[in-house]
């Protein structure tokens, strides 16, 4: 894999976040039975973010939770024999909320559908929203985010890497291309 250019240094990042906090406040018209849950890995520090954002424009924080979808994904079988199994942490009642789900990069859609698919589970949400930083095309499945930091239209052979401090050590997004 090869590093092709910087799509979003940490300022880039910041503004998106910004944005998106905004527009959710906006589109929901406030918080009330408002919850971001983050979809593990990358969702999760991205969901604080945007939750650090509205309370400082709210002057409250809206709920928060973490998925893990691992189980729910179309792809288990082909992952690994041993999935790395991450936490769900939703300490609230999904039942007439407004789930804003968080991801980093939205692409095929599988990803959101195994989320969707893992709510639902735990009850029926009166709205389910998506907030996406990057949103790279390429959908296999009829699924469009609501919320978009950045939209980059990609070839099949490029990635978006998205980079978090938690797990990276650095904020910001890069565009790279697999290697023959």
């Amino acid at each position: 894999m090869q590093i092709k250019s910087i799509l979003m240094d940490e300022m880039a990042m910041q503004r998106a976040l910004r944005r998106i906090a905004h527009e959710i406040i906006e589109r929901n018209h406030g918080i009330e039975k408002l919850a971001l849950v983050g979809i593990q890995r990358r969702g999760v520090p991205l969901a604080r973010a945007l939750a650090e954002n509205i309370e400082k424009i709210e002057g409250r924080r809206p709920l928060e939770g973490i998925l893990d979808i691992t189980f729910y994904r179309d792809d288990l079988s082909q992952l690994s024999r041993h999935p790395e199994i991450n936490k769900t942490d939703l300490p609230f009642n999904v039942n007439e909320m407004t789930i804003v789900l968080v991801d980093d990069v939205l692409y095929t859609g599988r990803t959101v559908r195994a989320a969707i698919d893992a709510i639902f589970d735990l009850g029926r949400p009166a709205k389910t929203q998506l907030a996406i930083l990057v949103d790279r095309g390429h959908r296999e499945l009829p699924i469009k985010a609501d919320f978009v930091g950045k939209n980059v239209p990609t070839s099949s052979r490029e990635l978006i890497l998205v980079q978090v401090p938690e797990y990276d050590g650095v904020e910001q997004v890069l565009l790279a291309e697999l290697e023959d």
